[in-house]
């Protein structure tokens, strides 16, 4: 029994230690975090132009466009001339998006 709770409280501990391994990104960290960069995401990359253009691939190219607006990384997909924002994360060198709802979606650097 005693090893249980001791396997227990050492699972819990490592998953409180891996949520606080994320911290919150700035203006400025977003920035350079994903300019001229390519990031893997687990179903497809994207690359982030400094012109602003940005493309994804999941199964075939999507162009769209980027920019960091207050302390977000913020899309657009036309047709649509709308805006989606998130606010950004990072770990070592995972990146994470994180929606208005507080979903995630993480990526890594693919160009490294």
């Amino acid at each position: 029994m005693k090893k249980l709770i001791l396997v227990m409280w050492l699972l819990t501990c490592a998953v409180a230690q891996a949520q606080e391994s994320w911290q919150p990104m700035s203006w400025d960290a977003i920035t350079r975090a994903l300019t001229d960069r390519k990031v893997q995401y687990r179903q497809g990359w994207q690359v982030f132009h400094a012109s602003g253009r940005t493309l994804y691939n999941a199964g075939q190219d999507s162009w769209g466009y980027w920019a960091v607006r207050g302390e977000q990384y913020c899309s657009m997909w036309p047709p649509s001339d709308i805006w989606a924002c998130y606010d950004m994360a990072r770990s070592g060198a995972q990146l994470r998006f994180i929606g208005a709802a507080g979903d995630t979606t993480d990526a890594v650097y693919a160009d490294e």
